[in-house]
Parts: C-alpha cells; structure tokens; sequence
C-alpha cells in the first residue's frame, strides 16, 4: 500500500494536472498539500485576496476526489521532510515552477528526498515549453522575441493530458485553517468589488475560456487595443495560478481555427500573446536577475528621478492625465488592468516621470491579480527600454494620443475617472486644456492639472535615454 504527496503551487486544478494524476494513477493513499511559503511564494496583496478563493474551489474539486487538502504554513522543505517522515510517504510529486527561488528550492528538496530513497516525480504543468528546450543555432537563449516564437511554433508537440484512472483514498494529516492566514483584508476591504468580476478556480477559468472563445475571439486582433470593451481574454490571473494550463487555451483556440468562418488572423494574435507569457519565463531562467537587474547593463547609469509625490499621484490615478488615472484606478478597484493601458501608464511613470522601473513593476506586483514575476518583469523592462527586444528608447507613448485613438468617445475614461464622466468628448482626453466654463468643474481641485507638461517631460527622457546611450557607445 503505497502513498503519495502532491504538493500544488501554481496548479490549483485536477483536471489536466500531471503530477496530481500520476500520483492518482500510481498510489492507493494521495495527500494533496498546499504551502504558503513566503520564501518562495511570491504573493502580492491583491494576490492573497484570488489565492484565499482558489484554495477553496480547489477544495472543493478535491473533495469529489475523496481527498482533502491540507494547508500548512512554513518552510517548505521542513514541511514536506516532516509529512514524509510521519506519514510514511513513498513518492512525492509535484510540477515546476520557474522562479528563482522555487528553482532552488525545489532542487533541495529533490536531492534531500532521494537521499532518504523517497521518489520524487515533477512535470510541466504551466508552460509550452521548458525554458531550456528553445535554443538558437548558437545553442545560446533567444533574446528576441519573434525569432524565439517562430521556433515554438515549429516544435509545436504535445504530449496528451494524463486522465485521472485511479481512485485513492485520502490521509487523516494536520493542515491549517485557510481562515487562520488572513488572506483577505481585514479593516478595509479594498477588494470590495473583486467578486463582482472574478471567479477563482477551475470552474471559472473554464468558463472565461469558452466565453472568450465563443464571444470575443473573433475580432480579437482590432478589438483588444480599446480598453472599453470587453475583448481579451481576461485569463491571466487564472493562467498565474494554475487553474488552466496553456495548452488546454492552445487547443482551444486550434479547434476554434479548424472552424471555417473562424478569425484566423485574431487566432495567431491570441496565441502570440500567450508567446510572450512564455518568452518572459524564458528570459527569466536563463536571467535570474530580470526582477531587479537591467538587462541592458547600460540602464545602470541611468538618471532615475524618482520623486516621491509623483509616485504616489501616479499610484493614486491623480496624474492629470485621464488614461493613466482611468487606468491606475481600474487596476485598485478590479485588481486588473487592460494590457493597452498597462503599457501606457508604464511608459508614463519611467518617461514621463523618470521613474525606476523597478518601482512600477513592484506596485504592480502588489495590486495586480495576474502579476507574475516573469511577465511583470519582462513587461516593465521592455517599456524602460532596459530589457531583453525592448521598445526603442525613443518611444515614448504619448498619453493623449494614445487616449484619442483607443478610447476616442472617453467611454473608459469615463467608467474609471467618474468626476469626468461629463465632460464633452473633445476635452475628455485633456481636459486643463478646455475653457473653463465648458468644463463644469475646476481643474486642481476637482480633478488635478497635469503633474508635468508632455512634450517637456518628453525632451527630457530623450535626452536622458541619448546620454546613456552615447556613454555606451563612447566606452
């Protein structure tokens, strides 16, 4: 009679789950464990709120299982030596993770198990393709994103889901109550309105899949620029936690391609921003210093700014600039912000401010649902111009334009930015510039002029970016 323990990190799901199956499939006794770690957990505030809500759908799932998940807090190398020696477990299963810190941990635990002739199995649950599996003909990392995804898309393999046949019985272990760990907030609930548009878990991420797929894939590649509508996906904070695996989404939007009326062209849009989820992991193992180190060591020199109260105007949605603010308030208030305006506000806090990017990326760590250290990483550097087929330095959004051009009625800005919700649609993307009795409210004490002046915070990143970039040249 053999036992088995399935340790779940990001994959809070049962179906087309490689480790919890195996374990199913090969062991009389399954103990599914969840750890919350802080050592390798990375968790933002808003993430705590989805984490806590997912857990119990997981529960739930597992409980049609017979199983129950135990919950257990710590280091979990401790944990995991611990539960093996008490309960007598024969093999450990579990599916990687490719963040630093989980890499190391993970290979500690290994070879700690093997040592004491425990199995140890682990999968791919979460990616296309292993980090180490897409080379050049160099045999060095792609640094560049479209040659990297051309050679994805000729591997194309995939091996079929392994399908839960075995029928296990449960283990009487300790865990934790979920309620004991404070994952939601307490004195203020900020995440109020969360709920209203997330469901976390399996069953959600199923069901936001297929609606994309039926509802909003066609016309995806035009649509998915206006933040007013309600055309992408949405699944990132499902793909974040595991609670759907990338090829499950690949298959679906295959079959949708199979369809003769189908929109091939948004198809492939679709599936290459699933390319750069898995280009950002790429670039994260094969850099481990994405998160705080730029990739282009040049950015060391550069004149970072840094002032306090822009930050905090920045965080606050009180720029002056309605797209950034739309954008800054959505994101507190839904824990989501929509990809066009994610680029937007990054490329106004790090050249329009002369923010470190490094501060953005951790704000956004903090309140974005989906943040993930790879894509939130590869994402903030990739506007900075600091990072790995970066936008040139001299691409600088400009926050009124791009507002005219994707949002040209205001309709998100008005969703977002309510003390303009009147404004006519001529001044809505600058309203300081309009008169002021067409304006029915008074800019710097209704809604807050603009912090800096465009063009010359334009100028000035520019001729910043150009020093760096001439300093490098020079040496």
């Amino acid at each position: 009679m053999s036992t088995a323990l399935v340790w779940f990190r990001q994959d809070l799901r049962c179906s087309d789950n490689p480790a919890f199956a195996a374990a199913c499939n090969h062991h009389q006794f399954v103990v599914p464990l969840y750890i919350q770690d802080n050592q390798t957990l990375l968790l933002g505030e808003a993430q705590k709120w989805w984490i806590h809500h997912s857990l119990l759908a997981l529960k739930q799932k597992l409980r049609q299982h017979g199983l129950t998940l135990v919950l257990r807090r710590g280091v979990a190398t401790e944990i995991i030596t611990q539960l093996v020696r008490e309960h007598s477990i024969d093999a450990v299963y579990w599916n990687r993770c490719y963040e630093p810190a989980a890499i190391a941990c993970d290979f500690m635990i290994k070879e700690s198990l093997e040592k004491k002739e425990i199995q140890v199995f682990t999968s791919n649950a979460s990616l296309l393709n292993e980090p180490w599996e897409i080379k050049n003909k160099s045999g060095d990392y792609y640094k560049v994103f479209t040659p990297y995804w051309k050679h994805c898309l000729k591997q194309h393999h995939h091996e079929q889901p392994i399908c839960i046949q075995g029928n296990p019985h449960g283990v009487d272990v300790y865990g934790d109550q979920l309620s004991d760990w404070f994952l939601l907030p307490k004195k203020i609930n900020w995440a109020a309105e969360f709920g209203q548009h997330w469901q976390p878990g399996e069953d959600g991420a199923q069901m936001r899949l297929d609606a994309f797929i039926s509802d909003r894939l066609r016309g995806y590649k035009e649509a998915r620029n206006v933040p007013a509508k309600s055309a992408t996906s949405t699944l990132s904070p499902h793909l974040h936690f595991g609670e759907i695996s990338p090829w499950k989404i690949r298959t679906a939007i295959d079959f949708a391609m199979l369809d003769k009326n189908g929109d091939l062209a948004s198809a492939d849009r679709f599936l290459s921003e699933i390319g750069w989820r898995e280009f950002s992991y790429h670039l994260l193992y094969h850099f481990p210093a994405l998160p705080y180190a730029n990739f282009k060591p040049q950015f060391d020199a550069f004149p970072w700014k840094n002032d306090a109260q822009h930050i905090e105007s920045w965080k606050r949605g009180l720029t002056g600039y309605p797209i950034v603010d739309a954008g800054m308030r959505e994101l507190w208030r839904t824990g989501y912000m929509h990809n066009r305006v994610r680029m937007i506000v990054a490329s106004f806090l790090t050249k329009h401010l002369l923010v470190d990017w490094r501060i953005g990326a951790d704000w956004f760590l903090t309140t974005l649902l989906d943040a993930d250290l790879a894509n939130n990483s590869a994402s903030w550097q990739w506007v900075a111009g600091s990072g790995a087929d970066a936008a040139p330095y001299f691409r600088i959004f400009n926050p009124i334009i791009q507002s005219e051009k994707f949002d040209p009625t205001g309709e998100y800005i008005r969703r977002w930015v309510p003390e303009l919700a009147n404004i006519a649609s001529k001044w809505i993307h600058q309203p300081s510039r309009a008169p002021k009795d067409e304006l029915g409210l008074i800019i710097g004490r209704d809604y807050p002029a603009p912090i800096v002046e465009h063009e010359q915070a334009r100028k000035l990143a520019l001729m910043q970016y150009r020093l760096i970039r001439n300093k490098t040249q020079a040496v």
